[in-house]
């Protein structure tokens, strides 16, 4: 898809390991959503295989709602105390945002694996070293973005799911003949009494098996804007690199430069089409990220403040700020590279003006022109087609949260 046929041929291409750097690109990708069932299916699969896929979807499904249901139960039908209330509906609100996320990465298995086969095609026809090393650096980069995302989406569900139970320790009913660790998700009792052992301890491990899985979906749908925005960007900056080179041309281009014009413009259709791809993949996702992330930041920084004034026990105050700061990263690495996207569409104007362009043959020079009206009228990262991603729109999203957080705190 991505072929440069107008490129001699490079002698340094013969030794160049480009499955090395490929899965230095998408390696992590593979081994965040392969185990979730959402990696994309390659076509020779065997319809077994596709059975695991499809029955490793239905568990996991079954045990978010293994969360939802009894917890959404408990709080209409027992529960009472409106701070408990807003303490349980962030939880739920996340477990919403999964599932949506969950099955927008199912759906959009087809249009991921155009994606994965573009970036394969791409380092497949990487063949100057120059190019190399900017593709390298870049998907470096992206690989930084999704540590990043994972390490904080990780450390949420060992505070959340682990840490916070334990210190809360055991609850002794007034009797004194029953006591069990309550549940970071309770259950309603019309479902099943969950105080009593062993089922305490049986859903106590369910509920962190399916928190896990959880920001595991979180992680991978964060993890694939990354990586797909940074592939993007790294081929706008090798196309300025080649555009730099029109003039004069370079060692792996072609003499004429009509045929060194057409590998530029082809090049640039390519990408915007593959940005477009990025978009459409994510379209649901970032649109989840955007509102779903503005009222947990919102519900966080409540209860963040509320068991601070409460004098509650450090663990509480520690593990809603990791929760916190883990969402505030993942929706601003959503609307960074939307940012660096955007911006690097500009420079390719930017680049198209500055060079020699006064030294090409004829009027060869206008068909420059329509690269420059293209950069500034490129296609963008959008959530739903609704806003744009980029800082300006993180800022909102942390100005309404923190709106939301002042008119709860009045209200309540």
């Amino acid at each position: 898809m991505y072929g440069n046929p107008m490129q001699k041929s490079n002698v340094v291409a013969t030794v160049y390991d480009y499955e090395k750097d490929m899965r230095l690109s998408i390696q992590l990708n593979r081994w965040i959503l392969k185990p979730i069932g959402v990696w994309p299916k390659s076509a020779g699969i065997s319809w077994t295989e596709k059975y695991v896929y499809v029955l490793v979807n239905i568990i996991y499904i079954s045990l978010i709602g293994f969360l939802f249901i009894p917890c959404a139960t408990y709080v209409t039908l027992e529960l009472e105390d409106t701070y408990d209330t807003l303490k349980l509906s962030g939880p739920l609100n996340f477990c919403l945002m999964a599932v949506v996320k969950y099955f927008s990465l199912i759906f959009r298995e087809d249009d991921i694996y155009k994606g994965i086969e573009y970036i394969e095609n791409d380092w497949t026809n990487t063949q100057h070293y120059d190019d190399q090393i900017i593709m390298i650096r870049n998907a470096k980069f992206g690989r930084g973005l999704v540590a990043t995302c994972v390490f904080f989406m990780y450390g949420g569900v060992v505070f959340y799911y682990l840490a916070l139970p334990f210190s809360n320790g055991k609850i002794t009913e007034d009797d004194g003949n029953l006591t069990y660790r309550p549940l970071v998700y309770p259950v309603a009792r019309v479902i099943i009494d969950a105080r009593h052992s062993p089922v305490s301890e049986i859903f106590f491990w369910i509920q962190c098996l399916s928190g896990f899985i959880i920001h595991s979906i979180t992680a991978s749908a964060c993890s694939l804007a990354a990586v797909f925005a940074m592939h993007a960007y790294g081929r706008l900056e090798v196309l300025m690199q080649w555009i730099e080179h029109l003039v004069d041309g370079r060692e792996d281009f072609c003499d004429s430069v009509d045929e060194r014009l057409a590998m530029i413009v082809q090049q640039h259709v390519q990408i915007l089409d593959f940005i477009s791809l990025t978009d459409k993949v994510l379209r649901e996702i970032s649109m989840v990220e955007v509102v779903g992330c503005t009222l947990s930041m919102c519900l966080l920084g409540y209860y963040t403040i509320t068991e601070w004034q409460n004098k509650e026990p450090a663990s509480h105050i520690i593990t809603y700020i990791i929760l916190l700061m883990s969402l505030t990263f993942n929706i601003f690495i959503f609307c960074y590279i939307g940012e660096l996207v955007a911006e690097q569409c500009q420079k390719i104007g930017e680049v198209s003006y500055m060079i020699d362009w006064h030294r090409l043959p004829g009027r060869r020079s206008l068909a420059l022109v329509l690269m420059i009206a293209m950069s500034n009228t490129s296609t963008k990262l959008t959530a739903g087609n609704l806003f744009e991603l980029s800082l300006s729109t993180f800022g909102d999203v942390v100005k309404t949260s923190v709106a939301y957080l002042n008119m709860l705190r009045t209200l309540t």
